[in-house]
């Protein structure tokens, strides 16, 4: 039996290469081990896709709603936002378009969400229902049925969609 083992053993270290495979993988399995044993409570990895960029993060408690803003910051907040504006304006100059009307976006990108059409809806999403009611009164005309009116249309399938 001594002779069996002595000449395996001898087999391996001639064999260097699957020396080192077995080895890194014996060597990986108790390192997995022993990170599933001594895995601790408050883990960094854990926290991945919580939100915040700091241990400490900001926990709000799930709020989705901006906190609110002071005066000092709305201004800073302005001022980057126009400079964005100018720098803009300036590309679109060089390319040989019309100037932005720098004062007139800065109002529309700081409007209130609520305040780009008059029924408190986001402008794209009546765009896109107003789309689904042309689209469903064209099927209406080819089915022979009569078109209906594409506002009050537009208006129903929106209350509709409302919580």
């Amino acid at each position: 039996m001594e002779g069996a083992l002595t000449t395996v053993a001898f087999d391996i270290a001639d064999n260097g290469l699957s020396f080192v495979v077995f080895g890194t993988v014996a060597f990986s399995l108790v390192i997995s081990l022993l990170l599933v044993i001594t895995r601790g409570s408050d883990n960094m990895y854990d926290h991945i896709g919580q939100g915040g960029l700091t241990p400490e993060g900001d926990h709000r408690g799930g709020s989705l709603t901006p906190p609110a803003q002071e005066p000092a910051t709305r201004a800073e907040q302005e001022e980057e936002i126009r400079q964005m504006l100018r720098a803009r304006s300036e590309r679109q100059v060089r390319r040989g378009e019309p100037a932005l009307d720098v004062d007139a976006e800065l109002a529309r990108l700081l409007a209130p969400a609520g305040a780009s059409g008059d029924s408190g809806h986001d402008a794209g999403l009546v765009d896109e229902v107003r789309q689904l009611v042309v689209a469903r009164n064209e099927r209406r005309v080819r089915q022979g049925l009569e078109a209906l009116d594409v506002e009050a249309e537009v208006t129903r399938t929106l209350e509709e969609l409302d919580p």
